[in-house]
């Protein structure tokens, strides 16, 4: 930026964002945002043009997943952020801190010339953690309250409006450099504390349940250490999976969505005696978790947040961060169990042996043969769908954000632009999309954002001609089969056409084969998995 021009309150937002750790952000420009994107290049904030603002959303957690960095979306008016409105309310679900920029018209203008106009505030309120509207004066406040409010627990997405004149009108503000921090939350050693440490202390079957907000507190090593000096078996949300490595002795995986697997599940839950929620937030799981326990059960929650749900009974609340919280009741406690009890082993070796492969060539093998094939540090994405469900009781990960996902909203689209992302920001990792042909469908314009910037991930499509999940919901309930399969389309062709290489897969020897050229391709690949119809049932 030139010294002898005032900065702009564009300037003041890139800048402020740039100083937070901002490193890229996504979109697709308008006239109402190029002062925006201007800003944003002249302060080294890559701007990444995608084909459809839902997927910017997504590659912008995907690479906060990577790296960290506070992800930015980017709109112009109208529909643009209509178009923006799923990955905005999927941020506010999953707790992702999603920054939004978008551009809009002055008020005084939008009184009178309607074109494209309406109440972004109004439509995002109920979907975000705050909506702002910049000023000349306010711009760099407004980025610095973003960025905290977004980040302090639980996160989300918070919306910025900025008008054109305010964007391109010079600034009247300081710059704000930091956001405020956000403080570790030590919990009180008061009479329930004491009593909770006990309780777990003498317990002789405890279970220990983690969820989204443990990943986002980054608390995975405290837990591992915590868990295992204490012997105390590990059930994980999808979104947590890999907190304590899927491997491990204590690891019953991830759970939340499959009824076979909630069959070993709730029997464990019923054993326990004491129940520890770590980081865990039930909107990742679905209603048949809604109290999965008896209000007499002893139930330690650790949160730094007030949980408002009423999806289930907690006996002890200990409100405080969750590393200094397992780090003061780890002094407060003496080991007393070497290993997990007998039952809870049967249990978890039941669970664990239920999903193994037993089709010749269907979703379940095609898993199988991925995770075989794949290396340790294998970061995988999982769309909505049936092959999400089963990929998230099979999939093995050993390190936190190793399987990334819609889990509370389940949208569809979400995990090629959401692996796009993570690759972008981290091109080291071997990256998998695993996507239904119907969930394919819905996003194949961003394999032309794949090709445009040289993101070569390998897209795993489950071709089956069917909304599989749903079907298999009709036939349950005994309706007609109505709205749910389809004809098929010729994905290798079209990934081949947008620069992609693309292929149909029928056999596990190909299947390894093409995996394993897939890692080492400069391109993205696509194997096409033929799978066929009703591959699925009895599976989950």
């Amino acid at each position: 930026m030139s010294t002898d021009k005032k900065p702009t309150s564009a300037d003041m937002l890139a800048q402020t964002l740039a100083k937070n750790g901002c490193k890229r952000a996504y979109g697709i420009p308008g006239g109402e945002v190029l002062a925006i994107i201007d800003a944003f290049d002249r302060v080294g904030i890559e701007f990444v043009l995608i084909k459809h603002e839902n997927s910017g959303g997504f590659m912008a957690e995907g690479s906060w997943h990577a790296d960290g960095f506070p992800p930015v979306l980017v709109a112009t008016i109208g529909p643009g952020v209509a178009n923006a409105v799923n990955v905005v309310a999927n941020a506010m679900q999953d707790r992702v801190p999603l920054i939004f920029v978008a551009g809009c018209v002055d008020g005084a203008e939008a009184e009178s010339y309607t074109h494209q106009v309406f109440d972004h505030a109004q439509m995002l309120r109920p979907i975000t953690k705050a909506t702002f509207l910049g000023t000349t004066s306010t711009c760099g406040l407004i980025a610095q309250k973003a960025i905290t409010i977004s980040q302090e627990p639980q996160a989300g997405p918070v919306h910025i409006d900025v008008p054109v004149s305010v964007a391109e009108s010079p600034s009247t503000e300081d710059l704000h450099v930091g956001a405020i921090p956000i403080p570790v939350i030590t919990p009180a050693k008061d009479e329930m504390f004491v009593e909770a440490a006990k309780a777990l202390e003498s317990a002789k079957h405890p279970v220990a349940i983690l969820g989204v907000d443990a990943v986002n507190e980054n608390a995975g090593k405290e837990i591992r250490a915590f868990c295992e000096r204490f012997n105390i078996p590990v059930i994980a949300s999808y979104k947590a999976k890999g907190l304590i490595d899927d491997a491990s002795d204590l690891s019953f995986g991830g759970v939340g969505l499959s009824q076979k697997a909630d069959k070993v599940i709730m029997p464990v839950l019923e054993k326990a005696d004491v129940t520890l929620l770590l980081g865990y937030d039930p909107i990742e799981m679905r209603i048949g978790w809604r109290n999965p326990w008896a209000k007499d059960k002893t139930v330690i929650e650790i949160t730094p947040i007030a949980r408002l749900h009423g999806m289930q009974h907690v006996s002890h609340t200990l409100r405080g961060s969750l590393a200094p919280t397992l780090e003061m009741l780890s002094g407060e406690m003496t080991p007393k169990r070497d290993s997990i009890s007998s039952e809870l082993a049967a249990a978890r070796d039941e669970l664990e042996t239920m999903f193994k492969a037993d089709s010749e060539f269907g979703p379940d093998r095609v898993f199988e043969t991925l995770r075989e094939v794949s290396p340790n540090d294998t970061v995988v994405t999982a769309d909505s769908g049936a092959h999400r469900i089963l990929l998230s009781q099979m999939w093995q990960c050993h390190h936190p954000r190793g399987m990334l996902q819609s889990s509370a909203l389940c949208t569809m689209a979400c995990a090629v632009p959401l692996a796009a992302g993570y690759k972008q920001a981290s091109p080291e990792t071997p990256v998998i999309a695993f996507v239904g042909d119907a969930g394919m469908e819905m996003g194949l314009g961003e394999l032309a954002t794949l090709r445009e910037h040289k993101i070569p991930i390998i897209i795993c499509v489950l071709v089956d001609e069917s909304l599989t999940l749903i079907e298999m919901k009709q036939r349950a309930s005994q309706r007609p089969n109505l709205g749910v399969d389809f004809t098929g389309s010729n994905f290798p062709t079209v990934a081949n056409a947008l620069g992609g290489h693309g292929v149909w897969v029928d056999s596990v020897e190909d299947l390894k084969s093409e995996a394993k050229a897939g890692f080492k391709r400069d391109t993205f690949t696509v194997l096409a998995c033929r799978i066929g119809r009703k591959s699925y049932d009895d599976k989950f």
